[in-house]
């Protein structure tokens, strides 16, 4: 009866987890939700309901018609057929950062660190590309502040970091230029020996 459970159990557990996980899964973008039966419509003017309004006017309370302003819509606006290319993207490190402390010729101990970039989806691809050389030149330029004390004592004040954000950026944008317009600091940890 255990060896049959040993075997069950494990089975049971990752069909549960597969089912909870399709469960969870956010919606689809691409279909816009469904009103539930019995509202909408019954709270719609009549002229609104059938498209006898002005299709970029605002509607009865002022808001203009929140599909011609997601999916693009008929309407006259900069953003028409270039949708998402303009907007904000991240680019995450395959791996996390390790940067060692290093004083007086013994190691202290070792920062990690998670970042990830800011820029736009149009630029995401091409940073993609330059990933080994966005990494050597963040790796140097926390070398340097590691080697100049930057990590010593109390490193994760507002002021420390947000001078550790300008540093990275500024390195960030000399190898590729402007395509990257932040650096996020996602984990920072001070392992010590």
């Amino acid at each position: 009866m255990k060896k049959i459970l040993v075997l069950i159990v494990p089975l049971v557990a990752f069909v549960a987890g597969a089912f909870a996980g399709a469960m969870l899964k956010p919606a689809s973008h691409d279909t816009p939700p469904q009103p539930a039966h019995g509202t909408g419509h019954d709270e719609m003017p009549a002229a609104e309901a059938h498209g006898e309004t002005d299709h970029g006017a605002a509607s009865h309370d002022g808001a203009s018609h929140d599909v011609a302003s997601h999916d693009g819509g008929h309407g006259e606006h900069d953003g028409h057929g270039k949708s998402g290319k303009g907007g904000p993207a991240w680019f995450s490190f395959s791996s996390q950062f390790f940067v060692p402390l290093v004083r007086e010729g013994d190691s202290g101990g070792i920062m990690i660190l998670t970042l990830s970039l800011e820029t736009t989806a149009a630029e995401l691809e091409e940073i993609s590309g330059q990933e080994h050389r966005l990494r050597d030149i963040l790796l140097r330029r926390l070398l340097i502040v590691a080697n100049t004390g930057g990590f010593d004592g109390n490193f994760t004040t507002e002021g420390r970091i947000r001078g550790l954000r300008k540093q990275l950026l500024e390195a960030a944008q000399a190898s590729v230029g402007p395509k990257v317009s932040g650096v996020l600091i996602e984990d920072i940890a001070r392992q010590s020996n």
